[in-house]
């Protein structure tokens, strides 16, 4: 991934400002899938629609353990989760933002 894409990333420096938290925090986080992480240009970085409010997106968390368990490394569920999803219309965030979690959750599954 390049920061050529069209979707505004977030470096560990950004989130620590954001969302006010140690970086150590920060990597827990990802660490521990409530946030997605991958390496933009070398550097590791978060895509803001995984953010609402201050805070990780609330269903990313369940969304990205389905996805772990369907066996998608963290790299290729980040890659599903900001990608067009044909038969969810839209991307699998923008989904989840919208309140799909149930649709979403469903369709990941269905990948295993």
């Amino acid at each position: 991934m390049t920061d050529a894409d069209p979707i505004d990333w977030l470096t560990v420096p950004d989130l620590v400002e954001l969302l006010g938290q140690s970086p150590s925090r920060i990597r827990r986080l990802i660490d521990e899938r409530y946030l997605l992480a991958a390496r933009v240009d070398g550097v590791l970085k978060v895509p803001a629609l995984f953010l609402r409010d201050a805070a990780p997106l609330p269903e990313l968390h369940g969304t990205a353990i389905v996805l772990a368990d369907a066996g998608f490394t963290d790299a290729e569920a980040l890659e599903w989760l900001i990608g067009v999803d044909d038969s969810l219309g839209t991307t699998p965030i923008e989904a989840l933002r919208a309140g799909r979690k149930s649709e979403v959750r469903r369709v990941a599954q269905a990948l295993a």
